[in-house]
């Protein structure tokens, strides 16, 4: 169970990252910047200790996974991007598949 809690971690620090490039600027603004690059590398260190006990066509996956669904999420929340319910239907699909991915793997 701990590769995928970390795993977990690792796509939610990738949903941080994602959103951080909203706030950087172009990385012209430094806070958001460093904030944005911290997530990124403890992402990507993160998601490279799970894929030592978690296949790598499974964890990577579900990595993207939930880095896409969180940044969609948080623009529909929080950035007034266009919410639709055949946007959240196809993110329901997305969350479904990382479920399936997850329930379908075996743990090396």
């Amino acid at each position: 169970m701990k590769p995928w809690i970390i795993l977990l971690v690792a796509g939610l620090l990738e949903t941080g990252w994602a959103v951080g490039l909203k706030y950087t600027d172009a990385f012209t603004r430094f806070w958001p910047s460093v904030g944005t690059a911290v997530a990124l590398v403890a992402s990507m260190v993160l998601l490279a200790i799970a894929v030592r006990e978690l296949p790598i066509g499974t964890a990577y996956p579900v990595w993207v996974g939930i880095g896409a669904v969180g940044a969609a999420t948080f623009g529909m929340l929080f950035l007034s991007e266009p919410v639709s319910l055949l946007r959240i239907f196809f993110l329901v699909l997305l969350l479904l598949a990382i479920i399936g991915l997850k329930l379908t793997s075996v743990t090396t």
